[in-house]
């Protein structure tokens, strides 16, 4: 195996294969349109991240799965974001899309997927985090 390629494998390893071991996939199928659905009803931000880890597919196909756990995040925090914080926020949506652009090959579409979402999360957690200080 090239030297160049065992950093892209261990990358690959480590976002999908503890996921798949540790949790199986909640969808009735490995059909794309079942785990939208799955992910579409999850409880809640967490969990369809990690519907998202059980079920991805390491290629383009997480595309999909990505942007449904974002709008599941995003329902938890977008609606209150000042300017500053959205566009914050889309700054750091563009640059999970900018780190792998000039890479080619599927899987790393699926890792501009995970990184999309992770900001995603991240952002929710926040607005978890504040909701409960507010109170």
């Amino acid at each position: 195996m090239p030297v160049k390629t065992l950093p892209v494998v261990l990358a690959v390893l480590t976002v999908l294969g503890p996921a798949r071991a540790a949790d199986e996939c909640p969808a009735p199928s490995n059909a794309m349109d079942d785990i939208i659905a799955v992910l579409e009803k999850s409880s809640g931000c967490d969990a369809a991240m990690k519907i998202f880890q059980a079920c991805s597919f390491g290629t383009s196909g997480d595309i999909r799965f990505g942007a449904a756990v974002e709008t599941r995040c995003e329902a938890d925090f977008a609606g209150r974001l000042k300017p500053a914080q959205k566009a914050g926020y889309r700054r750091e949506l563009q640059a999970c899309d900018r780190k792998y652009q000039d890479e080619a090959g599927t899987m790393y579409r699926s890792f501009t997927a995970f990184c999309r979402s992770e900001v995603a999360q991240r952002h929710a957690k926040r607005a978890r985090i504040a909701a409960g200080a507010s109170r």
